[in-house]
Parts: structure tokens; C-alpha cells; sequence
């Protein structure tokens, strides 16, 4: 008889220890009830359309099964337990005839065999939850039962989870195929401008998502529901390629950048996909919401894109976006995020941050895009700052392709006058 673990039974699933790499949640809890009750099998299942389906198997020795597996529903000691005809707890399943009889039991054999059902939050049974020993063992009890129930509720609970999680992923993936089989994605364009003299430089593309109900609010939102469904770079290079449809609107001497995250940079579609653009055209946005953990690699794949493009490192000072960013892959164009230029003009720590970063870039070779400028103040100290290049709202929204080209056009033809600078408000001093 195998001797029962006296430490606590949750110590396998609610730490991370040695050897739960790998294992789902449900795993963990299987493997966690089988160790403590000193079983050999534990698993879950369910039934669907008349048939016992494993979902999850944890053993110590081999079984005749995997998950996926089906049968016969009626032909399992779960669906016998389940209506009554067996019982939860059996010390020895040969003694039950109507256990006996099952192929399984002289095959593996089974011993004990305890089982309990799973029921969903609403009282609908799921499946089953069961532990088998190859032998005998009369020393289980109730309170043993107990304990499998205990597991099969933390387990019912984790199924319900990933089943809602599984359909949100359904119901994103169905959603993002529907957009690009529809060609749905529009780009906006948003301009960029010199602060020397507000003459327009490039444009910023933007894609757009149509707006449904339930579905994602932002673009940001839209991509990353793609790449949660492992669509993430199929879609960045859609609203690339539309992107590029746009380029002959955008008037010669100016440049459009594109939006790409590190994994679609890795894809290596890119240089293919910008080797048709006249040279100067381009920039490449590496847009970063997760850490990096191959430089060599994202800076052999950049290598392959700047015969094409310049490389610009987005959002810098917010997220991911650090320092190795700028040090490791030598971009050249920083774009400050509108968290560090958003009131420039009065808060003092964002104005030596800004002025930090101007000295860092020159050192680089690069050269910075202020984001998110709404006023002329704060586009005046950007300027006297040294930051070449500002967008926002205070030249421009994004756009579509022809309003934008309107735009450029006459923005060159009459470009801003700068405007006049005014002094921080000085700290008071404490006496």
C-alpha cells in the first residue's frame, strides 16, 4: 500500500516547485491530489455528445490513454459513479461488479478508485474527476474523498476559466479574420513636423478598426487580441501593406513610418515587403510592450531593413522602451512618449529629462521625434530644448490618405511661425 504524503495538498499546485514546469494549472492540481493520496493515476475528463473525453492525465506509470481520448460514456466507471450505479470511494474496484467488468480494470489493473463529479458553477456536471491505484487500499476514507472534492472544485474552477479564455481567443480570432477578409483596416496618417519652422517632414501611419460592439476600443487593443491569438504579425503586416498604398499621397521629400513590433521585425517579411519604395521614404517604428531578450537577433533582422528604411525606436521613456533600446540597436530616430513631453513647458523634471535625452541622442547619432505635443508652449520649449522634430494635436490628428496630403501641401506652402518661449515657474526655496 502506498504511503499517504502528510504535507499539506496544495503545496504542488500553489507553488511553482520542481517539477511543475510545463504543467497547465489543472495539471498541477491532478498531480498535487495524486502525490498526497499516494495514487498512481489522477484525471480529468468530460463528457460531450454521449462520450468520456480525458482532459488531463497525471500518472507515475504508463496508461493507455492521452488527452483527447474518448469512449463510450457508459462504458467508464466515471458515468457508473455519476448515476449512482458505483460508488465514489472503492477500496478495490474488482470487488464491484460492474467495475470488474470494465476492460480497463484487470488491464492496469485498478485498485482504489476514488471519483467525484465536476459541476459547473451553474450545477451542470462537466465530467469527472478520479484517482486510481494500482492496488488496493482499504486505508482510504471519507475524509480522503473529501480532500478529492476539495481538488476537483479548485479544478472545476481553473476548467471554467480557461474555457472562458478559450472563447474570448475564439471570439478574437473570429473577429480579426473578419477584418482582414474584409480588407477593413483604414490607416490615418499623422504628420510630423520640424520645430524650426513647423514645415511638415513625414507622416506617422496609424491603422484604424471599425468599431463593433463588444469588440476592442483602440488600435493598440486590436493588436494585441492578435497576437494573444497568434495573428499578431499577419495583422501588423496587413496594416503595413495598407499603409503603403498610401505612399504616393504623401508628397516626395517627406517620409512615412510604419508601426512594427519586435516579432514582426524577426518575421523577416519586411525588407521584401519595403524593397519597392523610393529610397528616403521610410521609417520603421520598432514599437515594444514586452521585453527583449535576443538583441543579436532584432539587430541582424534590422540590418536587413535599413537599405529600406531608418530605424526608430517608439515610445521612448514609457514601457520596454529603455535605455538598452537605444544603446543596443543604434536607431536613428528616437520618439519621445507623450508621457515625458506632455507639460515640458512647466514641470521642471520632465524639462531635464527632455534635455537629457537630447544630449543622449546626439551622442547616439539620433535624432528625436517630441509625441504627443497638444500646445505652441509646449512645442517652444521642445525647440529651444534642441528636439528637432514634434507630432500631436497641436499640428494635427491622424488623417486619411487624401485629407493628409492637403494638409502637407499646405502646411509647406505656409509653415508656423515658432513660438515664443516662456520660463519654468522656479521651486520655491525652503528656508
Amino acid at each position: 500500500m502506498a504511503m499517504k504524503d502528510a504535507t499539506n495538498p496544495l503545496a504542488g499546485f500553489l507553488s511553482a516547485g520542481e517539477g511543475a514546469a510545463g504543467l497547465s494549472a489543472v495539471d498541477r492540481i491532478l498531480d498535487a491530489v495524486r502525490k498526497h493520496l499516494g495514487m498512481n493515476v489522477a484525471f480529468a475528463s468530460r463528457y460531450v455528445n454521449g462520450r468520456r473525453e480525458f482532459t488531463h492525465i497525471q500518472a507515475d506509470i504508463p496508461v493507455p490513454a492521452s488527452p483527447g481520448d474518448s469512449e463510450p460514456q457508459e462504458n467508464t466507471a466515471c458515468y457508473r459513479i455519476l448515476t449512482g450505479q458505483l460508488p465514489e470511494l472503492m477500496h478495490d474496484a474488482a470487488e464491484y461488479p460492474l467495475a470488474a467488468e470494465l476492460p480497463i480494470v484487470p488491464a492496469l489493473p485498478v485498485g482504489a478508485h476514488l471519483n467525484v463529479p465536476l459541476r459547473l458553477r451553474d450545477g451542470s456536471v462537466y465530467g469527472s474527476f478520479c484517482c486510481i491505484s494500482q492496488r488496493p487500499d482499504r486505508s482510504l476514507t471519507q475524509r480522503d474523498l473529501a480532500t478529492v472534492r476539495a481538488f476537483a472544485d479548485l479544478a472545476i474552477d481553473q476548467i471554467e476559466r480557461d474555457n472562458t479564455r478559450d472563447h474570448e481567443l475564439e471570439v478574437a480570432r473570429n473577429r480579426i479574420e473578419g477584418v482582414m477578409i474584409g480588407d477593413a483596416i483604414t490607416i490615418h496618417y499623422q504628420p510630423i513636423h520640424a520645430l524650426s519652422d513647423g514645415r511638415p517632414v513625414g507622416v506617422e501611419s496609424l491603422a484604424r478598426f471599425p468599431l463593433e460592439e463588444g469588440g476592442p476600443r483602440c488600435p493598440s487593443t486590436w493588436f494585441a487580441a492578435a497576437a494573444d491569438v497568434g495573428m499578431g504579425i499577419e495583422l501588423e503586416l496587413r496594416a503595413i501593406r495598407q499603409a503603403l498604398r498610401g505612399l504616393p499621397y504623401i508628397p516626395d521629400g517627406l517620409y512615412v513610418a510604419l508601426n512594427a513590433s519586435p516579432e514582426t521585425v524577426l518575421s523577416g517579411e519586411l525588407p521584401a515587403l519595403l524593397a519597392g519604395a523610393p529610397a528616403g521614404r521610410l521609417v520603421v517604428e520598432v514599437t515594444e510592450h514586452a521585453q527583449i531578450d535576443d538583441y543579436d537577433a532584432l539587430n541582424a533582422a534590422l540590418a536587413a531593413i535599413r537599405p529600406h528604411a531608418r530605424i526608430a525606436i517608439d515610445d521612448v521613456g514609457a514601457g520596454y522602451s529603455g535605455l538598452r533600446h537605444l544603446v543596443d540597436l543604434k536607431p536613428d530616430l528616437l520618439k519621445l512618449d507623450m508621457g515625458l513631453t506632455r507639460k515640458v513647458d512647466t514641470d521642471q523634471a520632465r524639462h531635464a529629462l527632455v534635455q537629457a535625452m537630447v544630449a543622449f541622442a546626439a551622442r547616439l547619432g539620433s535624432r528625436i521625434i517630441a509625441e504627443g505635443v497638444e500646445t505652441a508652449a509646449e512645442a517652444a520649449t521642445l525647440r529651444q530644448l534642441g528636439v528637432p522634430f514634434a507630432q500631436g494635436w497641436h499640428y494635427s490628428r491622424a488623417m486619411p490618405a487624401v485629407a493628409v496630403q492637403q494638409f502637407l501641401i499646405g502646411a509647406a506652402a505656409a509653415p508656423e511661425a515658432p513660438a515664443r518661449v516662456m520660463p519654468l515657474p522656479r521651486r520655491a526655496v525652503r528656508r
